[in-house]
């Protein structure tokens, strides 16, 4: 079912009533409605809605902006859901609607139950969101645990607005570090076998977590690697260590709830010419040349070697510089293969293209966005979002961690100590592009600070009404069908109507997170909800009872308070359903 997003609907209607207005002469023809915009107004004082319409228009209207808001107010007026509109300021226009408005929104909810939010394009379009893609060398850290809730949120919030979303991860399995992690592999195996290996040699991977690959590979090679050349065993070790890592990759994932559609390869990519055929294709739109680059600003003389190299010509699509495609070995960059693939992503049908990368790789991002655009013939688009660091920390203290040591902590050791529900809540509780402190015991805290626990307390809380209503009334009496029948003109407290708001604010908070690529919007919400309800609940058990969700001797009040506590757990749980959230039913 599609729901009534309240902030396009009036939209729609105001654009109806220039309409009306042009085609009664009363008002020149203006070109487009583009810029008109309809949010939430300043202050509970300033009514429900308010809209620029009228400070946007004047100009190509010919009109005063507080002459044609006083004309568009007087049609408004004439709208049976609109309580009062008037005149604000220079031009704006400040609206209440009628409670009936927000009851009838109510219902929507009972009717969609959690797919209320859900949207339908215009025309189905495909998006391809790229996240995680840690190089299979190790398992993942915290910092992948944020990309992989944030990339993974925001692909639910595409589909939830009609997207059809392919979730993506890139292996990067054609690297020098995967040559390492083969070596390192080979290290652990002839430890495992006994051998007097001595300490772990500088350069390679130190984590312990090869052990138990080496032990694997024993099992099913015995000792074969022992006594052999690195020219002989590196390949096959390198595809076993790959095999084994991802493997541990995919685990940790699904322990966080996240499965990916697509797991692409970067060796395959290569082997099967996919640099090649760019190459080619930019070479025949005199994309590639042969040239040698300035030294880089700000960097010494000795890090930089001049020589001639093929380059890519990103300036002529925004970049700050042309780019480098081959190493001085001749063998490709990362830049080259990344071209390839955002080719080949594009051949799939996906004209946009959402990568979520650590913030480490935001030097990055002009000289990809400027080969989509070249690849694509600025057909396509590419958003990069990047995830700053994660501060992992245990009551206030931070924990210390060495990668280098090998004595970080691994995102499947946080999942294990709090819950994935726990860590993908807090992944959410600021933007990705803010640092994040995760405290592994506040994060458990039973308080209004800990936001895991505040909505989930929330939706608790409702589930507990419900339980004490069927002590009250027969269960079909309190069924869904019969509370969409329930008078919900009953609910007339600004507490009740204010929560409603916040409840009928939902589509536009699902349509406005999938568009601007946020999905903690949807955190920040579902804690703002949660607030309203818990202030009415204290309201109503301790400054004044009439206000309690279940009144004895007030069936017909009962009835549409149940009817808007069960609308609220559905908002609550649609909206944890997008952040791959399980809804307590209580808190124990």
């Amino acid at each position: 079912m599609t729901t009534i997003n309240y902030f396009e609907y009036m939209r729609d209607n105001i654009v109806e009533i220039l309409n009306d207005l042009v085609a009664s002469g009363s008002l020149r023809k203006i070109q487009n409605f583009n810029q008109i915009s309809v949010e939430p107004a300043r202050g509970k004082t300033h009514g429900d809605l308010a809209t620029n319409v009228a400070m946007v228009l004047a100009k190509p209207s010919g009109l005063k902006p507080h002459d044609l808001a006083g004309q568009i107010v007087g049609e408004l007026l004439k709208l049976d859901f609109v309580l009062s509109a008037e005149v604000a300021g220079p031009g704006f226009i400040n609206i209440v609607l009628v409670d009936s408005f927000w009851h009838a929104r109510l219902a929507e909810v009972l009717e969609a139950g959690t797919a209320y939010g859900e949207t339908a394009l215009d025309e189905i379009k495909s998006v391809n969101v790229e996240y995680v893609s840690a190089n299979p060398t190790g398992p993942m850290h915290v910092g992948h645990g944020r990309g992989a809730v944030i990339g993974d949120v925001l692909a639910n919030l595409l589909a939830k607005v009609g997207y059809n979303v392919t979730k993506e991860y890139y292996i990067n399995d054609a690297g020098a570090q995967v040559d390492v992690l083969a070596r390192s592999l080979h290290f652990r195996y002839l430890e495992a076998l006994g051998a007097d290996v001595g300490e772990i040699p500088d350069g390679l991977y130190p984590g312990e977590y090869l052990i138990g690959a080496s032990k694997k590979l024993i099992k099913r090679d015995g000792n074969k690697w022992q006594d052999e050349n690195e020219s002989n065993w590196l390949k096959p070790l390198r595809l076993f260590a790959i095999d084994t890592m991802m493997a541990l990759i995919r685990d940790d994932l699904s322990a966080l709830g996240v499965v990916h559609d697509v797991f692409r390869s970067e060796h395959d990519l290569v082997f099967n010419g996919g640099v090649d055929e760019i190459m080619a294709m930019f070479m025949k739109r005199d994309l590639v040349y042969e040239g040698v680059l300035s030294p880089p600003k700000g960097k010494r003389l000795d890090d930089w070697e001049k020589r001639p190299q093929s380059l890519f010509r990103a300036t002529l699509f925004g970049d700050d510089v042309d780019r480098p495609i081959k190493k001085s070995d001749g063998s490709w960059t990362y830049f080259a293969t990344d071209m390839a693939y955002h080719l080949d992503k594009y051949r799939r049908g996906f004209k946009s293209m959402i990568n979520i990368w650590g913030a480490d790789h935001a030097g990055y991002i002009n000289r990809l966005t400027a080969a989509v655009e070249a690849i694509t013939e600025k057909k396509g688009d590419l958003d990069v979002q990047l995830c700053q660091m994660v501060n992992l920390m245990d009551n206030g203290v931070p924990v210390k961690m060495s990668k280098r040591a090998g004595t970080f902590v691994t995102l499947r050791e946080v999942i294990d100590k709090v819950g994935k529900d726990v860590v993908r809540f807090i992944m959410l509780t600021r933007k990705n592009d803010a640092q994040l402190d995760f405290d592994l015991t506040r994060v458990m805290e039973q308080s209004r600070d800990n936001p895991v626990f505040y909505v989930q307390y929330s939706h608790a809380r409702c589930c507990s009404v419900l339980r004490q209503a069927k002590e009250m009334f027969k269960v079909e009496e309190i069924s869904i069908d019969a509370l969409k029948d329930t008078d919900l003109r009953n609910l007339t407290d600004p507490g009740e109507l204010a929560l409603i708001k916040m409840m009928a604010a939902w589509p536009q908070t699902v349509k406005g997170a999938a568009e601007a690529h946020e999905p903690h919007r949807v955190a920040y919400y579902l804690y703002d909800l949660s607030a309203s309800f818990h202030s009415l609940w204290t309201k109503g058990s301790k400054d004044n009872t009439s206000l309690r969700f279940l009144v004895d001797d007030n069936r017909s009040l009962t009835l549409a308070r149940l009817a808007m506590v069960k609308s609220l757990a559905m908002v609550i749980a649609s909206g944890l359903e997008v952040m791959g959230i399980t809804p307590v039913q209580e808190m124990r």
